[in-house]
């Protein structure tokens, strides 16, 4: 999924970054082994929440953020729900 944003790479990239940290706070009774990796404006992630790993990437773009993630089988049921929850909340945060 690609979220558009009119900030800078540098905001947009700082913004993301805290976000990732803020999700390890408010989400830490359902979320474990929430691990970041950032090189430049691309970062990988990964993460357990209610028994499914998760994991994927992030790319920083000039105008748009890349989020590329990825799901076990069991939990494509919650697809939609989850797009539509982080496109939000990216929406708001990168606004």
């Amino acid at each position: 999924m690609t979220i558009p944003h009119r900030l800078s790479q540098d905001e947009a990239l700082r913004r993301i970054k805290g976000l990732l940290g803020e999700v390890k706070t408010e989400f830490a009774y359902k979320i474990s082994n929430l691990c970041e990796e950032w090189n430049g404006s691309r970062g990988k992630f990964s993460f357990s929440a209610i028994g499914f790993s998760v994991s994927g990437t992030l790319t920083v773009k000039p105008s748009e953020v890349e989020l590329v993630g990825r799901l076990p089988f069991a939990a494509n049921f919650f697809r939609g729900k989850i797009e539509e929850t982080i496109r939000e909340r990216a929406e708001k945060l990168l606004a």
